[in-house]
């Protein structure tokens, strides 16, 4: 454990000693990632984009509420190497159209099966941020068949297991630029205040994970968090790993809710390490 601890503290960038805890910046998105094929699937009413990056058994990354695949910029070269990396724009995200039908974590679960199926995957591990965690949860606990892995990060089970975000300085900005971020990407640009409200809405009502629904899943399993997150409840991150059978527990040290972005090299190393342990 003490030697796990040193290793990930030695990952901790240097500035990070010296200025703003890493847990308090919000460093910029990466660039768009470059897929080797890219495209975009219509599935469910919608038109979802998505891009496919290396070879090897397929890992498929899920970002979180209003953000988009560039986001996953410093984990794909880490796992593209070894593996089959897909990204996709969840459902009214990044460069994906939103359809009418209210947003839900079971819908755009089945997005996510939709698309493994036109890649023709039978099976793939899941790496989610916050909203992609929890459609990772939605996945395993529903089609479990569909998951080797899961690899569940800054996720909550429930509404009650959210934190108030409105005082946090770092959230406020990635709100601020996720707008920004939208209006650039979207093929509704002008839409972003209905999917906010859309999102939010979902945020307040879903997911509603029990204790029985958490212990259903097979699935090898990680929930993950880091040590300094805004908008998760610390309590609720305990009661998914308790309740998962066989589940592994990381908390990250000195980053937020943001960490793949504050330290990628701990990030990714994380990533890596679960995906090579044997089931």
């Amino acid at each position: 454990m003490c030697r796990a601890l040193l290793a990930f503290l030695l990952l901790l960038p240097l500035h990070a000693a010296r200025g703003e805890p890493l847990w308090r910046t919000l460093p910029p998105t990466p660039a768009p990632v470059p897929g080797e094929h890219t495209g975009h699937a219509k599935v469910n009413g919608i038109s979802l984009y998505y891009a496919t990056i290396g070879n090897g058994s397929p890992v498929v990354l899920l970002h979180g509420g209003l953000a988009n695949s560039n986001y996953w910029g410093n984990l794909v070269p880490a796992l593209s190497k070894d593996y089959q990396v897909i990204v996709m724009d969840s459902r009214g995200h990044g460069r994906s159209s939103r359809g009418s039908q209210p947003l839900g974590y079971d819908l755009m679960a089945s997005d996510v099966l939709a698309v493994m199926d036109i890649l023709k995957l039978e099976k793939a591990a899941v790496v989610g941020w916050s909203d992609g965690a929890i459609i990772g949860l939605d996945i395993a606990i529903h089609h479990p068949e569909r998951l080797t892995r899961l690899f569940a990060f800054a996720a909550n089970s429930d509404p009650e297991g959210v934190a108030d975000i409105s005082q946090s300085p770092v959230f406020n900005a990635y709100m601020e630029r996720a707008r920004i971020e939208y209006q650039s990407l979207s093929p509704t640009p002008a839409e972003y205040d209905p999917f906010l409200a859309q999102v939010t809405k979902m945020w307040e009502t879903q997911p509603h994970f029990t204790a029985d629904d958490l212990h259903r899943i097979r699935t090898p399993t990680w929930i993950v968090d880091g040590d300094h997150d805004e908008a998760i409840k610390r309590t609720n991150t305990l009661f998914m790993a308790d309740q998962i059978p066989g589940c592994g527990l990381l908390i990250m040290p000195q980053v937020s809710h943001f960490a793949f972005l504050q330290n990628p090299e701990q990030f990714s190393a994380s990533v890596l390490h679960f995906l090579q342990q044997a089931p």
